[in-house]
């Protein structure tokens, strides 16, 4: 499809980024896998996958040097998207087993372990999409898959005028937890649209119709 707009899925060593590039490029990106900083710079959107722990995915961004990247394109109003862990490194801290792990600082707040009976929270669940929402337009009462233990839980971002409000949709496991955050050019999910199935494709287009044209 040669009008698909470019997204790349950033290459910093995390798992599970095979299946991230093949949901983008069916819900109608031109999808690459790459750390070249270049086409990471002038894609028209970044994905930033991540599974596993928190501490694991901050220390192979450092390393790559993925985190200047982010960085850059945000500064510059580029879009991006976390999953998963990658949303979760997007917060100030994350707390696994006692351990407290600096992260990005793109969002104040901490990742802590959920307060749930059993964990992790592995499977479909419904989420409370908030107004406004283009991520979840049209599928506002679909099914996501999710697979942790860890999550934000709480929300303290004070956003002041001419700036928009952050869109906020949460989910309930235990307690709610923040489901995904559209931010500006920052967006993310805890789920994995990408195992999502039709859902999952429907919000990875709608984030993709969204980018800017170039």
């Amino acid at each position: 499809m040669t009008d698909a707009p470019l997204v790349a899925v950033l290459d910093y060593g995390s798992g599970n980024v095979h299946s991230a590039v093949k949901a983008l490029a069916a819900a109608g990106a031109d999808a690459r896998l790459t750390r070249d900083r270049g086409l990471v710079q002038d894609a028209a959107g970044l994905v930033v996958p991540g599974v596993g722990a928190f501490r694991a995915v901050m220390d192979a961004l450092q390393e790559s040097r993925g985190h200047e990247l982010i960085d850059r394109r945000l500064a510059g109003g580029l879009p991006v998207l976390g999953i998963c862990v990658g949303m979760q490194v997007l917060f100030e801290h994350g707390v696994e087993r006692g351990v407290d792990t600096e992260g990005l600082g793109e969002w104040p707040g901490s990742v802590t372990e959920l307060d749930a009976p059993v964990l992790p929270h592995m499977g479909w669940n419904t989420v409370r999409s908030g107004a406004g929402s283009v991520l979840f337009d049209g599928i506002e009462e679909e099914r996501f898959y999710f697979v942790h233990s860890y999550a934000a839980q709480h929300w303290s971002l004070e956003v002041m005028r001419p700036f928009a409000e952050p869109v906020l949709t949460w989910c309930d496991y235990g307690t709610p937890f923040l489901a995904a955050v559209e931010n500006g050019p920052l967006s993310a999910t805890q789920f994995h649209p990408e195992k999502s199935g039709a859902a999952g494709i429907r919000l990875l287009g709608n984030w993709i119709g969204a980018l800017p044209k170039a």
